[in-house]
């Protein structure tokens, strides 16, 4: 990712506005049949089927475990947000190409969902406390996944992964501001359906739990080595 950032900064425009972001949507489909651009296109379906698959297990597992309607409701919440998200940063990747940190931050943001989620899944089973005995309220691990909690874990998931999403495929999109939009809502669109699929089956399969587990610990793990060394963008340039 480090060499993604350093093309980037001087490759991609700012897509401005909504009205902006359209316009680059229909040039650059207009041209799609040149080299150029479907080569891009490309790189930006293949990357964007790699940040899908993390982002939906994710999700996935965060929103596993509860009941049904609520898990469906999580789900399209964290849908909502990632998409939402996706475009806010689509229209200010410029300007987010120049804050040193955001990445680290990033990671740090994810890194504590994973610590969550952690707690979440080794301590299910443990009391929350014994709310009759003076100084023992809060003394265990509340073991009953709630609907916010969720909501709140696939809403900072969401932030993160945005982000790295959005900084990724805005490398391989270069020129293609249009494309990189498209390329963004398809892998909002892979993650809602596997996303689903997912969080169905976590409870019968508790392995794709761990799995979820080890995919946050890894992006949180890589967002905040990028954000520590990369020359442009890592809290290094600080020094």
């Amino acid at each position: 990712m480090i060499d993604i950032f350093n093309f980037t900064i001087s490759a991609v425009p700012g897509l401005g506005s909504l009205s902006d972001m359209w316009a680059a949507i229909v040039h650059d489909f207009t041209n799609i049949g040149s080299p150029e651009a479907l080569a891009a296109f490309g790189q930006v379906v293949l990357i964007d089927l790699v940040f899908a698959a993390d982002n939906a297990i994710v999700v996935g597992a965060l929103a596993g475990n509860l009941p049904p309607d609520q898990r469906r409701k999580v789900i399209m919440i964290g849908i909502s947000v990632a998409l939402i998200m996706r475009i806010i940063f689509a229209l200010a990747v410029s300007m987010l190409l120049s804050i040193v940190g955001l990445i680290f931050a990033g990671g740090l943001l994810l890194l504590w969902v994973a610590w969550n989620f952690w707690r979440e899944i080794f301590h299910k089973d443990e009391s929350s406390g014994s709310p009759e005995i003076a100084g023992d309220e809060h003394s265990g691990i509340k073991s009953r996944k709630t609907f916010w909690g969720a909501v709140w874990a696939v809403t900072a998931a969401d932030i993160s992964m945005s982000l790295d999403n959005v900084l990724g495929v805005a490398g391989a999109a270069r020129e293609h501001p249009g494309i990189l939009v498209v390329g963004l809502l398809l892998s909002v669109a892979l993650m809602g359906i596997a996303a689903n699929v997912i969080a169905k089956y976590i409870e019968r399969y508790k392995w794709i739990a761990y799995i979820g587990l080890a995919v946050i610990v890894w992006v949180a793990g890589r967002m905040i080595y990028d954000g520590i060394v990369d020359p442009k963008l890592g809290m290094m340039t600080l020094f």
